[in-house]
C-alpha cells in the first residue's frame, strides 16, 4: 500500500551496523558538548544531521518536555524519515528507548512520512530509492509489548497510505464504477463482504439522491456496501458512511475553474471508510462494522439535475435543490437512510469533505465535529489530538434547522451564508433521527496543497487513524465490560 516499496518493520534491542540513525531530543537537552546550543536546541521538529563513524545520525527536536506525547512523536518520526529518504536513505534505525509507550505513533509517523505518489511520472523522474527497512530500537525487556505496538502503527499507516493512493488517483481513473471495482478487490484481499448497487438497482430501490447527483455524468453512481462481521455478526454494527464524489465540478451550479483539479479529492470520506474497514479486518477487531460509500460524479450535462428540482431519497423524504454544488449531503442522505433501515446500527459515523464553510470556520488543519452525544464528542475531541487527526466541536440546534426549512419539501439543500457547516450537519440529522451519530466534516484536513515536514502534499488519509483507534477503544471497552445483550442485526 502506498507508493513506497513494502517496508519491513522490526523491533530490535540495538541498531544494526548499517543504515541511518534517528534520535529524538527534548528541548534543552544537549546532544553533544561539541554542538553549540545555538545550533540545535531541540525545538519542535528542528533537525540536525551529523555523520558519525561513516553513518548519518539525524537528531529531531520534540519541543518542551511537558508537551511530548504521541502527537509530536508521530510528526517527528515522519519528519525524520522524509528528511532522510530525500537524501537516499533505505534503512533507518529509530532510537526509541525512551519512547516505548508511543511506539505505535512512531511507526505510524515514519511510514506516513515515507509515502510518495509517483505512479504517473516517467521512470526517469521517479525516485531511485525509498525506505525499505525500519528498525525500532528499544529496551530488550519490553520487546513483546513493543512488537504489538509497532504492528498497530504499521497497520494503521498502511491503511492510511492505501487511502492516500486512492485519493491521488485522478477523475479519469477513479470514477464511481472504478471505485466500486477497487472496493471489490480490497474486500477480496481483506476478507470483507462487498455488494455494489448499480444505477438500475438504485432506481428500483428509490435512491433518488444518488441518481440525481450522478445524472449529469456518463459514469453512473454506485452505492458500495462493505461488511466486516467481527466476532459477533448478530450484533448491531457500527456504520461508517462516506461521501465519495469522485469528481465535483459543482454540476449546473458550476464551481470556479481555479483549483477545480483538487475536486478529485471530494471522494476522501468514502476512501477513508474503505481504509478503516481494511484496518478493522487486519486488526481482527471483534466489533461488527458496516461501511457505505455513496459514489457519484457531479457534472453538468443534458440530464443533470437542476436548481429547483425536488428529490425523493431512499426513505421517501424530499429535498428541494437550490444549489447543485451542495451535493454531498444529498448522497449521504440516501446512504444514511439505507444503513439505518437495513442494519439498525448502534452508531453512525459519517465522513465527508462537505463544506467550504467548515474551512472558513476552522482552517485547514481541523475537521468539524458534530454530535448531540456529549460522551462521543469528548471521545473524538480528545482522541483526535492524540492521533494527529484533530477535530473541533461545532454546534447543532434549532436555529440551523430553521435555515433549511423548505416551503415545498422536507428541507432545502442549502441554508444561506451563515453557519454553512452547521446547516449541512442539521440537514444530515434529519435522516439520522434518534440513532447515535457523529458527523465529521473533513473538508479542511482531507488534503494539503503544500508539503509539510512530515507529509507529502496531497491527500492525508484523515480519519483512518482516528476512527480505527476509536473502534479499537470501543472493542477494548466492550471486552472489559462483557455485555450480555444481543441486538437483532440486519433485517431479514
Amino acid at each position: 500500500m502506498g507508493e513506497v516499496p513494502k517496508i519491513s518493520v522490526e523491533v530490535v534491542p540495538e541498531p544494526p551496523a548499517s543504515g541511518d540513525l534517528v534520535e529524538f531530543v527534548p528541548e534543552g537537552k544537549r546532544v553533544s558538548s561539541d554542538i553549540p546550543e545555538e545550533e540545535f536546541r531541540g525545538k519542535k521538529l528542528s533537525t540536525l544531521l551529523l555523520r558519525e563513524g561513516g553513518r548519518r545520525r539525524l537528531y529531531v527536536g520534540l519541543g518542551p518536555q511537558e508537551s511530548i506525547g504521541p502527537a509530536i512523536l508521530r510528526k517527528a518520526s515522519g519528519a525524520a524519515v522524509r528528511s532522510l529518504v530525500k537524501i537516499g536513505a533505505e534503512q533507518i534505525s529509530i532510537l526509541a528507548q525512551e519512547w516505548e509507550d508511543h511506539l505505535d505513533a512512531i511507526v505510524e509517523g515514519a511510514l506516513l512520512g515515507a509515502y510518495r505518489f509517483e505512479r504517473y511520472k516517467p521512470e526517469t523522474l521517479r525516485s531511485r530509492t525509498g525506505l525499505r527497512q525500519l528498525w525500532l530500537c528499544i529496551a530488550p525487556r519490553l520487546r513483546r509489548e513493543a512488537k504489538e505496538k509497532a504492528k498497530l502503527g504499521q497497520l494503521v499507516a498502511e491503511a492510511t497510505n492505501l487511502v492516500r493512493d486512492l485519493g491521488n488517483e485522478p477523475g479519469n481513473v477513479i470514477f464511481p464504477e472504478a471505485l466500486a471495482e477497487r472496493a471489490h478487490q480490497l474486500a477480496k484481499e481483506y476478507g470483507l463482504s462487498c455488494r455494489v448497487f448499480e444505477p438500475r438497482e438504485l432506481e428500483e430501490k428509490g435512491f433518488g439522491g444518488l441518481l440525481a447527483v450522478g445524472s449529469g455524468s456518463v459514469h453512473g453512481p454506485r452505492l458500495i456496501l462493505l461488511e466486516y462481521s467481527g466476532k459477533d455478526p448478530g450484533r448491531p454494527p457500527i456504520a461508517l458512511v462516506g461521501k465519495a464524489i469522485t469528481f465535483d465540478s459543482g454540476g449546473i451550479s458550476l464551481k470556479p475553474g481555479e483549483r477545480m483539479d483538487e475536486m478529485k479529492f471530494d471522494k476522501m470520506g468514502g476512501c477513508a471508510v474503505l481504509g478503516i474497514l481494511c484496518a478493522a479486518s487486519r486488526l481482527q477487531l471483534p466489533t461488527r462494522v458496516v461501511g457505505v460509500l455513496a459514489a457519484a460524479e457531479n457534472l453538468p450535462g443534458p440530464s443533470a439535475y437542476r436548481p429547483g428540482d425536488i428529490i425523493r431519497t431512499y426513505d421517501g423524504n424530499t429535498i428541494e435543490v437550490l444549489n447543485t454544488d451542495a451535493e454531498g449531503r444529498i448522497v449521504l442522505a440516501d446512504a444514511i437512510a439505507y444503513v439505518k433501515k437495513e442494519f439498525r446500527p448502534s452508531l453512525i459515523i459519517d465522513l465527508a469533505t462537505l463544506t467550504g464553510a467548515c474551512i472558513v470556520a476552522l482552517g485547514k488543519e481541523k475537521a468539524g465535529l458534530f454530535t448531540p452525544d456529549r460522551e462521543l464528542r469528548e471521545a473524538f475531541w480528545s482522541l483526535g489530538e492524540e492521533v494527529n487527526n484533530p477535530v473541533w466541536p461545532l454546534p447543532l440546534g434549532e436555529e440551523f434547522d430553521e435555515q433549511i426549512k423548505s416551503d415545498i419539501a422536507l428541507v432545502k439543500n442549502v441554508g444561506g451564508k451563515e453557519g454553512g457547516a452547521c446547516t449541512a450537519a442539521a440537514f444530515l440529522q434529519k435522516w439520522v433521527g434518534d440513532t447515535r451519530w457523529v458527523h465529521l466534516d473533513i473538508a479542511g484536513p482531507a488534503w494539503i496543497t503544500k508539503e509539510v515536514a512530515y507529509l507529502e502534499k496531497g491527500p492525508t488519509g484523515f480519519g483512518v487513524s482516528l476512527i480505527t483507534r476509536f473502534l479499537l477503544g470501543q472493542a477494548n471497552q466492550a471486552q472489559r465490560t462483557k455485555p450480555s445483550q444481543k441486538g437483532s442485526g440486519r433485517k431479514r
